[in-house]
């Protein structure tokens, strides 16, 4: 039976380390304890918060409904010719994941490495990094629509993937993603062009690089760039990377020639927020108990003791200086509670 648990500090359930509580708590662990859970009106009626591993939300005060921390986990795969489909519960760690991938040689997974969270949690932000999206290794999810408590699959088309964007964030609160599954392929095709892979390579000698080559490299950047959660609290990129039309951009590129940029298809470039956060000075300041991280700006801290209403009012203030400077809107990548 289900354990329903009252007043539970949520400290350790997110990366950012934030002292909030929850009023009601539940760990699901199969999908029918969503079934159950559900059949009580009670926490249909009621605020509610689906949690996986935590990493992508900003807690800014308590909160005063039921938080679902979804932990089913297991992964399988199956082999098809050169086509691999795995599938992996919502409550698996994604890098966990991710070696999985890597150790049986299943490619396209690799420049994902190291990003923090769950499995469940990543179609819906639709993660990315590197040159790759999750979109770009989807094949469909499995999820419970409340509303009906019953199951529905989704294919990558349902999904309307966007910029860390998806019909799941669209239409909050109504869906929970129980599995995600994944097309992944036995023939690798390696993609270096994006952030500082191929340097690393170069570095270390690799001309020919493997699929594990590019999970070591990705991680090692990823370690030199950004903070430890269980170290020191964070949320990994805090904001968006904004994308904006050529036309907003060659007045930015005319007066800041160096602006780091990527194009971005149908006349929009995408800039590099972090390096617009840099330019304002920001990097490695620290405000009261929070700040920016020393070696990425994008990467918002607690430097210890910080509350989620002062880590969202330093967000505020970088904000309205990358507004001021660039005439950019910057926006919050993190969810906030």
């Amino acid at each position: 039976m289900l354990q329903i648990h009252e007043n539970i500090s949520l400290q350790n359930f997110n990366t950012f380390g934030i002292d909030a509580s929850a009023r009601y708590f539940v760990e699901i662990n199969h999908e029918d304890e969503l079934v159950e859970l559900f059949m009580d009106p009670q926490w249909k009626g009621i605020e509610r918060l689906v949690m996986g591993g935590g990493s992508n939300l900003l807690l800014t005060q308590n909160f005063d409904g039921l938080v679902i921390r979804m932990n089913i986990r297991g992964i399988e795969h199956r082999i098809n010719h050169t086509d691999v489909f795995i599938e992996a519960g919502a409550g698996e760690v994604w890098n966990d994941l991710v070696n999985y991938a890597v150790k049986w040689e299943f490619a396209g997974m690799e420049n994902l490495s190291l990003i923090p969270g769950s499995v469940g949690a990543s179609p819906i932000q639709n993660i990315g990094a590197y040159g790759v999206e999750l979109k770009d290794v989807f094949d469909s999810c499995r999820a419970f629509e409340i509303a009906t408590g019953t199951f529905k699959a989704f294919d990558k088309a349902a999904c309307q993937f966007g910029y860390r964007d998806s019909i799941f964030k669209q239409q909050k609160g109504e869906y929970i993603i129980v599995s995600v599954k994944f097309h992944l392929s036995l023939v690798a095709s390696i993609n270096t062009r994006y952030g500082a892979i191929e340097q690393e390579l170069n570095n270390r000698g690799i001309t020919n690089p493997t699929i594990k080559d590019i999970s070591q490299v990705v991680s090692h950047i990823r370690v030199s760039k950004l903070p430890d959660p269980s170290t020191i609290g964070n949320a990994g990129s805090f904001f968006k990377n904004p994308v904006i039309p050529v036309t907003e951009f060659e007045p930015v590129k005319t007066q800041y020639p160096d602006v780091v940029n990527y194009p971005a298809g149908d006349g929009l470039i995408k800039l590099a927020a972090g390096w617009l956060i840099e330019q304002c000075g920001w990097k490695g300041k620290v405000v009261g108990n929070t700040g920016t991280w020393k070696n990425q700006a994008l990467v918002l801290v607690n430097h210890g003791g910080a509350t989620g209403e002062e880590v969202y009012g330093l967000s505020s203030q970088i904000i309205d200086s990358v507004y001021t400077k660039f005439g950019v809107m910057l926006e919050r990548e993190v969810n906030i509670i």
